[in-house]
């Protein structure tokens, strides 16, 4: 759900976008070395409306699809810091409101992105939009699933928290391959996915430290076999597959003395488009 993100689903949509412009290598160059962030919007449209022409439509729809998901994770983190007494003061309140910039900000990109490119961006409730969101996993406005204290309940909060940075982690790894050709955009995306990894890394800290009836077993920064460390079968479909011991046709288990859990611990498995789709849609109505 980042830029890099949106590139990869755009090439694999049309895989000749960039030899259409000034040729691959220095259309990301020019993107990488010369254009500011405040003007990169501007230039994405730009590139968009001399490339695609009678297809701007579809990439619009790739765009507004990645604003929805954006919207998802903003609105989670903004309801929780208006939640009278649900996070501590101190450096968990700090840490909360440090992602939820960083999300802000990628919903305003990609919103001036869109709009750059001649489209209209979808929009929440606070935009005059359609998009509703229901954290409690009820798919409706009432509100009233089976996360009903997601935003009482400091433990659970964080519970979910984990489970969104972690399918996001795993749903940007699944687009990395549509990169390969692409060194300079390639590299952006693995910085870009390594914060996102702190990210999770860090609710998974935090959560460690709170503990709570919503922990089980000890989180750590990374994941170990299939675990969520959550005491709850809804969020299990954003961690199966990670309990894969082999790696490129090779077994990980033994090499060096690496255990089970080692060899899984040791490798981040992606997540398809289909399977996000079916982890975040409970949340959406």
């Amino acid at each position: 759900m980042n830029f890099s993100n949106i590139l990869a689903e755009i090439e694999k949509l049309d895989p000749e976008v960039y030899e259409r412009t000034s040729g691959r290598r220095n259309v990301i160059k020019n993107w990488s070395r010369k254009v500011s962030m405040a003007a990169l919007p501007f230039a994405l449209g730009s590139l968009f409306q001399k490339t695609y022409a009678q297809s701007a439509t579809d990439v619009i729809g790739v765009l507004n699809y990645a604003l929805t998901l954006e919207y998802l994770e903003r609105n989670f983190y903004q309801m929780a810091l208006a939640s009278s007494g649900l996070i501590p003061a101190g450096p968990a309140r700090t840490a909360i409101q440090t992602i939820y910039a960083h999300e802000a900000a990628h919903v305003t990109f990609l919103r001036t992105a869109i709009t750059a490119s001649g489209g209209t961006p979808v929009g929440d409730a606070a935009d005059g939009g359609t998009l509703r969101f229901d954290f409690s996993a009820g798919d409706s406005a009432a509100m009233n699933g089976p996360l009903a204290t997601v935003f009482s309940d400091y433990g659970l909060f964080l519970a979910v928290a984990q489970t969104f940075e972690d399918t996001g982690v795993r749903a940007y790894k699944g687009q990395a391959a549509a990169l390969i050709s692409n060194n300079d955009v390639l590299t952006a995306a693995l910085q870009i996915h390594s914060v996102e990894a702190r990210h999770a890394a860090h609710i998974r800290s935090m959560r460690r430290a709170a503990g709570g009836p919503w922990l089980t077993g000890t989180p750590k920064p990374w994941i170990t076999g299939k675990q969520s460390n959550i005491s709850s079968t809804l969020v299990q479909a954003s961690y199966d597959g990670e309990e894969l011991t082999t790696q490129g046709g090779v077994s990980i288990i033994g090499l060096g003395g690496a255990s089970v859990d080692a060899a899984t611990e040791s490798f981040d498995e992606p997540l398809t488009m289909a399977q996000v789709t079916a982890i975040v849609g409970p949340f959406i109505y």
